[in-house]
């Protein structure tokens, strides 16, 4: 059985830094394209972040550009998110997505993300 855990959100204040822990068990995504999504209270889900199988690319939301780093250790089948400089509106759940098949959907895309997390809260305080 493949699972993805989140785990690292919590509360933080404005400005403040948070680093988020993608752990995959039951397959390896070393091959595979690896993403952070968020939804917020009344939206939709969106991108924040997307690396590829090797870390050679990665893609950000222009919202979290600079401010953000995702990494891999595929040693570990771990993902992560580094958050800095915080922001209020960066509050929402965290989700760990994995892609395995081959898709015309785009990797920013979630509908191309086979394997989700169960989420984690991330609040941002003024």
């Amino acid at each position: 059985q493949v699972q993805l855990v989140e785990s690292g959100g919590g509360l933080v204040q404005d400005g403040g830094s948070l680093r988020l822990s993608c752990s995959a068990s039951g397959r390896t995504f070393s091959s595979n394209a690896m993403g952070w999504f968020r939804q917020a209270p009344g939206k939709e889900r969106e991108i924040v972040s997307y690396i590829t199988g090797n870390g050679g690319s990665t893609y950000y939301a222009d919202s979290v550009k600079g401010r953000f780093a995702i990494s891999r250790d595929n040693a570990k089948n771990t993902l992560y998110l580094q958050m800095n400089s915080l922001k209020p509106e960066d509050t929402a759940v965290y989700y760990c997505a994995g892609r395995i098949l081959i898709t015309s959907w785009l990797l920013t895309d979630q509908r191309g993300y086979t394997y989700w997390g169960q989420g984690t809260q991330v609040t941002v305080s003024s």
